[in-house]
C-alpha cells in the first residue's frame, strides 16, 4: 500500500430518527395530559418508555455511523466509530471472516488482541428502486486490501462463513 486511505460508510437518511423522536414526544405529551385527568394504566408508561428507548437507540446508531472510519495504511488498518478505536498491524491479523448479509457482505477482521467488523455496500430496494445504501461503498476493495496486505490466503468454508487465515 503506497498512500494511506480513509473510508467512511454510506449514511442513511435521518428522517427515521426524526420520526421516532416525534412519535415518542407526542406519546409522552399525550400520556402526561391524560395522567392529569385520570389514572393511566401501567402498560402505557412502559409503551412510552419503549418509544423513547427506541428513538435513543436510533440516534446512537446514527451517531456511531457518522463517526465510523476505516484507515488503510502501510503499517496496518485502523477502525474507529466514536465508541472505540482499534489498530491492527498487518501481521497481527489472524483471520478474516465473511458472510452474506441482508445488504452486502458482513466482514469480521480478527487479530490477537482486537477485532472489528464492517459491511460492504448494500442497497435497499423498494418496488425496484434503490431507496437507500448502507455499508462501505469501497467495502470489497477494503476487504481485498486487508486480505492481501496481511498475507492471509487459506480459505475455508464453514456454514455461511468464508474464513481467510494464515497458511
Amino acid at each position: 500500500m503506497s498512500e494511506p486511505q480513509t473510508f467512511s460508510p454510506e449514511l442513511l437518511s435521518r428522517r427515521g430518527e426524526a420520526t421516532a423522536w416525534s412519535l415518542a414526544m407526542v406519546a409522552a405529551a399525550g400520556l402526561y395530559f391524560l395522567s392529569q385527568r385520570q389514572t393511566v394504566p401501567y402498560w402505557a408508561w412502559f409503551f412510552v418508555a419503549f418509544l423513547v428507548f427506541s428513538a435513543a437507540s436510533i440516534s446512537l446508531g446514527n451517531w456511531v455511523d457518522r463517526r465510523t472510519l476505516i484507515h488503510l495504511e502501510s503499517g496496518g488498518v485502523a477502525f474507529e466509530n466514536g465508541l472505540r478505536r482499534t489498530h491492527l498491524v498487518w501481521n497481527e491479523i489472524n483471520e478474516v471472516r465473511t458472510a452474506p448479509a441482508r445488504w452486502g457482505i458482513s466482514v469480521q477482521v480478527i487479530g490477537g488482541q482486537a477485532h472489528f467488523s464492517f459491511s460492504t455496500l448494500g442497497e435497499m430496494q423498494f418496488q425496484g428502486q434503490v431507496r437507500g445504501r448502507t455499508g462501505f461503498a469501497q467495502g470489497k476493495f477494503i476487504l481485498d486490501e486487508i486480505i492481501q496486505s496481511s498475507g492471509l490466503t487459506k480459505t475455508t468454508q464453514t456454514g455461511q462463513f468464508l474464513t481467510y487465515s494464515r497458511p
